[in-house]
């Protein structure tokens, strides 16, 4: 296996996972990639490393560009399995002179496999000389995890920006410019919208430290997905832009169904919807998953939950698919929920609640119906399909 030239020192050593079809919870029906950069010249460097799985992988295409033994340091910049998975072997095997991690990479790493990896810690600002360049250290806590940061290589002017920028997406195509817009982007908004949204805040936060600090990379190298060396800035503009959150005249319908009753009752709503002349996004939780909601829900300004009543509860499917979008804390939404029942209905008000606890302005009463919905519940429903079109544009116009 090759490693892929993407500068004049710097080359993509890392391993594509055309198979994997779940990141814990997230589905990657496109697979995903683990990149790992080695940085050639007096010290040479490694930048990550690979899942377990696909360590051999990755020595391998070290093993076209230099003897792995050669390398000096290497560079952890999370603590994620998918990341670090392969770095005890690498440092068994590369017996590098430093391994450089941030102060809570050291705790992480130390927890995950409990042994002694001679392990390093930089700050945010720290700067280690390689002979022949320099690497920048930036720590991006919670972006996603506590122990996050990203290293800029000075004359190179490349961002290796860990999970930041990057997406689940299998490509033999490894860089921007090489890859059709249309996958890309739904790919990188998915990834945004299931990983990065619950820290839309501190993304704000260092967009703006990168600016301060005057960086201007030509090549933004993510740890998933392709490599941006075209147009850097356009990831970084959209990162912005899905920061700040801001809602559009778009509203999502979530449901399940048991006997068609409660898929009656969103029908209708979704038609009052399109009626009040607001985009519609209708999804039944017997064919989506939970991480295809979450990437609709990114732009849109309300969502609309129903659910049939199951052993007291509400569906099992409802319950998973709020809890996950519960922890992604959406902001800036309107909602309401609807559903049928056989003898209790008390149930469903606890859609309603959960969307309160998620931050959701809620615009009505759940909307029930006892077993079929008449004419009249349908009617209902699209009243309220209306009202929530008109409350989404007034919010937005």
């Amino acid at each position: 296996m090759q490693a892929i030239q993407i500068s004049e020192k710097v080359y993509w050593v890392g391993a594509i996972d055309w198979n994997i079809r779940d990141f814990h919870g997230y589905s990657t029906h496109r697979g995903t990639t683990y990149n790992a950069y080695l940085v050639l010249g007096d010290k040479p460097v490694l930048i990550d490393t690979v899942k377990k799985e696909f360590y051999e992988e990755m020595m391998a295409r070290i093993r076209s560009v230099i003897d792995p033994a050669t390398i000096h340091i290497i560079v952890s910049l999370h603590s994620e399995m998918d990341h670090s998975g392969a770095l005890p072997r690498a440092v068994a095997e590369i017996k590098p002179e430093e391994v450089y991690v941030s102060p809570m990479g050291m705790k992480h790493i130390t927890a995950q496999f409990h042994r002694d990896l001679k392990l390093k810690t930089v700050k945010n600002g720290d700067e280690i000389s390689i002979g022949n360049d320099t690497l920048t250290f930036i720590e991006a806590r919670m972006l996603h995890w506590p122990d996050s940061m990203v290293t800029y290589l000075e004359k190179e002017r490349i961002l290796f920006s860990n999970d930041i920028f990057g997406m689940h997406y299998a490509t033999s195509q490894l860089f921007d410019d090489e890859n059709e817009e249309r996958i890309w982007k739904y790919e990188a908004e998915k990834y945004y919208a299931n990983i990065i949204l619950p820290y839309s805040d501190i993304v704000t936060r260092f967009l703006g430290q990168i600016k301060q600090m005057g960086l201007s990379p030509n090549i933004i190298a993510p740890d998933h997905g392709f490599i941006w060396r075209k147009d850097p800035t356009k990831i970084v503009e959209l990162y912005g832009k899905w920061a700040a959150q801001r809602p559009t005249r778009k509203a999502v319908v979530v449901y399940d169904t048991m006997w068609g009753s409660t898929a009656k009752m969103a029908t209708a709503i979704a038609d009052g919807i399109r009626e009040g002349g607001v985009t519609v996004k209708v999804m039944c939780m017997h064919g989506c998953d939970r991480s295809a909601v979450a990437t609709e829900l990114l732009d849109a300004g309300a969502l609309v939950v129903g659910s049939p009543v199951l052993n007291s509860q509400f569906f099992p499917s409802m319950a998973d698919v709020l809890c996950y979008l519960k922890g992604l804390r959406k902001k800036h939404l309107i909602g309401a929920a609807f559903g049928s029942y056989g003898w209790n209905g008390a149930p469903l008000d606890g859609l309603s609640k959960t969307l309160e606890e998620m931050g959701v302005e809620i615009i009505s009463p759940v909307l029930k119906t006892s077993f079929v919905p008449e004419e009249s519940v349908l009617s209902s429903c699209r009243e309220l399909g209306v009202t929530i079109s008109k409350t989404l544009a007034e919010k937005v116009k």
